[in-house]
């Protein structure tokens, strides 16, 4: 592939995650996955801040997604009904062709500590973005922050099952049964 080519970010993401796969995350450096993506390293740099954003840069567009989708949903939506709606707007981005590229993004995770607290602040985020999107429904806390991190668990859990190896479902499915599943857990509680 030429340098003249477009879709970089998309070649450089690609690179990069076979790099990883090949040579571990540790081992692979910026200047390594611009070559493999035919591009110069200042190419990277004008893509990604770090090799870390190449696995975890639509982090902001995920909060915004999920933002956006709680705000909009009807007014007459609970709490729970507009989390829901932010995870069926999850579905969006975790179509089933992504699905090889996120089993292998997470692959890489597994095997490094330190993106794995990575993953853990980022999913806090998306928490902490939830709740605030709650609140601007008019719902309060502790209902907000409850409801935003049972969305998140339900988020992560679902997540993980659509990953796996044998999963043939959609995420949409597989979300609103883990948010399902997580809401009447809490009935137990009492």
């Amino acid at each position: 592939m030429g340098r003249w080519e477009p879709n970089a970010r998309e070649r450089l993401a690609s690179s990069a995650l076979e790099l990883f796969l090949e040579r571990g995350y540790e081992s692979t450096t910026a200047a390594e996955i611009a070559e493999r993506a035919g591009l110069a390293k200042s190419t990277f740099f004008r893509h990604f801040t770090d090799k870390r954003e190449v696995l975890f840069g639509g982090q902001d567009a995920l909060n915004h997604l999920f933002g956006d989708a709680i705000t909009g949903a009807p007014d007459s939506a609970t709490p729970i009904d507009a989390v829901g709606a932010a995870l069926d707007a999850a579905a969006t981005i975790f179509r089933p062709e992504r699905r090889a590229w996120v089993q292998q993004r997470q692959a890489v995770i597994a095997g490094n500590s330190d993106l794995r607290e990575r993953e853990l602040l980022k999913r806090a985020t998306l928490a902490a973005a939830m709740a605030d999107a709650l609140r601007k429904r008019g719902v309060t806390d502790p209902t907000a922050s409850l409801a935003a991190e049972l969305a998140s668990l339900a988020f992560r859990n679902a997540h993980t099952l659509w990953v796996g190896p044998t999963n043939q479902r959609d995420f949409a499915d597989i979300a609103h049964q883990e948010l399902h599943a997580l809401r009447a857990a809490t009935a137990e509680l009492d």
